[in-house]
This record gives C-alpha cells, structure tokens and sequence, in this order.
C-alpha cells in the first residue's frame, strides 16, 4: 500500500495524506473507545482534558482488540510526547494530545515521527470562551504547521460538556466567521460508524498546502 505524497513542507519530508480506510479507521477508533470511555467515572462534566484524554486513549487501545477491529494490529495508538514542527529542531515545541503511528504508512514512507495526531479539547455549547481556545489552541495548531506538518490530514477530539454537539460546532463557526475565516467552517460529514462527524479546510499560511481537519463531538455523561 503506498502512501499519497504532495509537496514537500519541509526539506526531506513528504506530505502524508491518509487514504480514505486509514482516516475512516481512526475516527471509528475514536467512536469505538468513547464508548468504552463512558464507563468510566472520570468522565464527566468537570473533568480536566488532560484527564479525558487518557481515559479515551486507554479506551480507544481497549477497543482494538475488544471489538476485535480489523487494524487493531497496524495501528498503535501512543502516549502523548512533545513534538517539533520541523525536523532540524532540537528543542520540542509543543505536546501532541494523542499520537497514532500506523505500520502501512511506515513501510511506504519511512517515517518515524507520528502519522496522524488528534488533538483534544473542552467545548460547551453556548461557551464562547470554550469555541476561542478550540480554534486558537487546536484548529491553529494543525493550521500553522506547528503540529502535523507533514500530514495532510489532522484529528480533533471535542469533549462535549454541556449543551449539544451542534450548538457546540454552530458557536465553533460563529467564532470562525467573526475573524473573515467563514470559509474554514465545519462541515457536518458523514462516516460509517461514527455518530458525530464534521471536516474543515484550512490554508497554512507557511506553504501553499492545506490541511482538512477532522473533527468528533464526544458526548460527556451529564452533560
């Protein structure tokens, strides 16, 4: 299976662009450990992100082999790690959420940072304050290079503490649309097996790649 490859971001690195059965896989991962996720008493409404995030990670491995998914041996799901945006960094610049290395893009690419990253993040509906760092400090991040550099694709994981998942996208865009950037809204996508789905496109302002990004709405008990 060979890997998709655009122009280069970086000099010796190709773009990775996921095929269709890769991205689908890991957003059903995501679904599938959710659920799992639920049972446990440390997901609830007032819980931190960090918190979240290793319920769901924990879950999303469980789920791999508990529902006996068909690529729960080429896809390892890794803690969390600082990152560097660009290769010849020494010094990490930022912190991925949840790093997934798949061995498919491994053997047709060779590369050894991670092949797809989802980030995570707190959003109420109604909670503007909640909408500004789900952009700034997650769309932005895949936006500017700062994570996923190579990748043409990204992950975004929104834990859904009060409201419901469309109001929580409908203030999303609103934030979106109140800085010229209507065009980089979220689109409601359809994906077998996945209850809430959205994707966006983004310009990087660094290259003339763009990123999609694919968003899921996590439903938290009591919220």
């Amino acid at each position: 299976m060979r890997v998709p490859v655009g122009r280069p971001v970086a000099v010796g690195r190709r773009l990775i662009d996921l095929k269709p059965e890769l991205f689908t896989a890991i957003l059903q991962t995501i679904d599938a450990g959710w659920e799992i996720a639920l049972k446990r008493p440390e997901v609830k409404p007032d819980a931190g992100e960090v918190q979240m995030t290793e319920c769901l990670r924990d879950a999303m491995r469980e789920a791999l082999i508990s529902k006996k998914l068909p690529w729960r041996k080429t896809m390892i799901i890794a803690p969390g790690t600082e990152s560097r945006s660009q290769p010849g960094m020494t010094v990490p610049d930022g912190r991925t959420d949840i790093p997934l290395f798949l061995t498919t893009v491994f053997a047709a690419s060779g590369e050894h940072d991670p092949h797809a990253i989802i980030e995570c993040k707190r959003v109420a509906e109604g909670d503007a304050h909640l909408a500004r760092e789900y952009v700034v400090e997650g769309i932005d991040r895949f936006r500017t290079g700062k994570y996923a550099a190579n990748h043409a694709r990204g992950f975004m994981v929104g834990y859904v503490v009060a409201g419901a998942s469309n109001g929580v996208v409908d203030g999303i865009n609103k934030y979106l649309a109140g800085r010229r950037r209507k065009h980089e809204s979220l689109e409601s996508w359809t994906v077998a097996g996945v209850v809430s789905a959205w994707i966006s496109h983004h310009d990087r302002p660094s290259s003339s790649t763009q990123i999609r990004l694919h968003h899921a709405m996590a439903l938290v008990p009591g919220c």
